[in-house]
């Protein structure tokens, strides 16, 4: 399935980037995304969306996840990114499904494209906590 998006910019760096479900300011501008910040959160969505299809092939239920990802860029030219880290934190989950959750989260990163395309430049590493319900 190939995906698009249309990126409409000024002469400067102030953009807008559309796609088949909505749109993101891009620039240095207060409330829009730095194009890191975008690579970064196609990464967690992809993530969640393969995680998410990982949990409902397995009858897992859970309440919810949050993700906070952060990349470190290369000092070298080209500025790639040099390692990514995704914190991952689930809640709602019944203790006898921990290992379950844990083994398809890393099941997720083997089949998140994302994930994958980037591990051929960075260095990938996630630590996933369980969260109770009201924290």
């Amino acid at each position: 399935m190939a995906s698009k998006v249309n990126l409409v910019f000024d002469n400067q760096m102030h953009g807008i980037s559309t796609g088949s479900h909505g749109s993101s300011q891009i620039g240095p501008t207060e409330g829009a995304l730095a194009p890191y910040e975008m690579v970064l959160g196609g990464l967690g969505g992809c993530l969640n969306s393969t995680f998410q299809d990982v949990l409902d092939k397995r009858r897992i239920n859970i309440h919810g996840v949050n993700y906070v990802i952060e990349g470190e860029k290369r000092d070298e030219v080209p500025k790639w990114l040099k390692r990514v880290h995704v914190d991952v934190s689930v809640s709602g989950v019944d203790e006898d499904d921990k290992k379950k959750v844990e083994k398809s989260f890393e099941t997720a990163t083997r089949y998140c494209s994302v994930y994958q395309t980037l591990s051929h430049v960075a260095t990938m590493t996630y630590t996933l906590t369980f969260k109770s319900e009201n924290e």
